[in-house]
């Protein structure tokens, strides 16, 4: 054979190649494995330059046609007005999507007018797909979007983003095979003036069997339960003697039955005690392992930071504290995020993911968090939303260090 036909041969054998990885990543992007990429995307960027006879394919992957219809579900003044916002009443629900047939939503944009200073807290988001009776979304509006503590501040990240002024952006990818429906419910005593929003999403024919579907669930401690309230230091002696092998009282982001893989966190800490918060490791149970299948070395450690973050913040795509205050006392207050878009940590049956309060959750600071994670249907139920005046994050006297600054408990 000539070194021409052998080339030849070589460049069919790595367009087939080629193609073949192309079908098998349309539906991986899509459940969220590369979750950055937009719906249809093939594998090509990645593998043309390393494979023989590759030709530069990378550069055509912004011209690559797509094979889907976008379209979008917003709060435009349908009378061709300037009323771009829809009112929602305490006590009632505004639908923002409400959608049969196949596709995905790819981004979500709000941004909210209203006299309530609570309205982060406040506002519910919650989103069905394919005619579930419970949600498979039901989360504070603030904490979906890393906003824990009610309160706004600018950050970027893979998946979520809040730009100025106060722009809410989430960027998760959401299939649904035959019907998409999301909400936001007023538990608020006042109303919610202008809310304006985008849902973004596509239509397809139809959406891959094997598909998970977007979940995401929120979780508080407030204030998180420890049985010690007489230390006076993170390193007292009986701090440092707990030992914690099975978890068995760390606080829980979430836990699912089903397949599925989980794809990060949200969480938002205001300090009851003084000292560094995070002194507590993660643990991750997955299908019935009565010890923890990945254990971490503790809450900063987690989060991607080291050494208690030196208390300042920062904000990367998978990893971030973007807003920390307080200075390790009482009344400090810290957002964080953890995205595991580089690898999702499957499940086969099911997932349990937690993080100690403390070593040996001997501290009883206030927690608020979000778990967001892909699984086949049906879900395990959620536990039961907290009325929204316990959400509100306030301090506790819990006893423990910084104790006896705490007035009017």
């Amino acid at each position: 054979m000539s070194d021409e036909s052998v080339i030849r041969e070589q460049e069919n054998a790595a367009v087939g190649r080629r193609k073949m990885l192309g079908m098998l990543a349309s539906g991986a992007a899509v459940v969220g494995l590369g979750a950055a990429s937009p719906a249809g995307a093939s594998a090509e960027k990645g593998m043309a330059m390393s494979t023989p006879g590759g030709g530069g394919q990378d550069l055509f992957e912004q011209s690559r046609l797509r094979n889907y219809k976008a379209r979008r579900s917003s709060s435009w003044d349908r009378s061709g007005g300037n009323a771009d916002a829809v009112p929602i009443e305490p006590g009632k629900a505004a639908t923002l999507l409400d959608v049969k047939g196949a596709g995905v939503v790819t981004h979500v944009w709000f941004t909210i007018a209203t006299d309530d200073p609570l309205h982060l807290k406040n506002l519910v988001l919650r989103a069905w797909w394919d005619g579930e009776e419970s949600p498979s979304v039901e989360v504070p509006v603030g904490d979906f979007f890393g906003l824990g503590l009610g309160e706004y501040f600018v950050y970027e990240s893979a998946l979520t983003t809040v730009a100025s002024v106060k722009a809410l952006n989430a960027y998760f990818q959401m299939p649904f095979a035959t019907a998409a429906r999301i909400t936001v419910t007023n538990d608020g005593p006042v109303k919610t003036d202008s809310f304006y929003f985008h849902i973004d999403y596509v239509e397809l024919p139809s959406i891959p069997a094997d598909l998970g579907r977007f979940h995401a669930q929120y979780r508080q401690a407030a204030p998180a339960k420890s049985a010690m309230d007489d230390w006076t230091v993170n390193w007292d002696k009986k701090v440092n003697d707990l030992k914690n092998l099975d978890g068995k009282d760390n606080y829980v982001f979430f836990e699912a039955t089903g397949r599925g893989h989980f794809v990060g966190v949200t969480q938002a800490v205001l300090q009851n005690q003084n000292g560094w918060f995070g002194e507590g490791d993660d643990m991750i149970f997955i299908d019935g392992d009565t010890q923890p299948t990945i254990q971490g070395t503790g809450t900063e450690d987690y989060y991607n930071g080291a050494w208690d973050f030196n208390s300042k913040p920062f904000a990367f795509l998978h990893n971030g504290a973007p807003y920390i205050t307080g200075d390790e006392r009482l009344g400090g207050r810290y957002c964080l995020y953890r995205w595991h878009t580089e690898s999702p940590i499957p499940f086969e049956k099911s997932i349990k993911v937690t993080i100690e309060h403390g070593h040996g959750n001997h501290r009883s600071d206030d927690f608020y968090s979000v778990g967001y994670w892909y699984q086949t249907e049906p879900h395990a139920a959620f536990p039961a939303l907290p009325a929204a005046k316990e959400r509100i994050p306030r301090i506790f006297a819990v006893g423990g260090a910084g104790a006896e600054k705490v007035a009017g408990e």
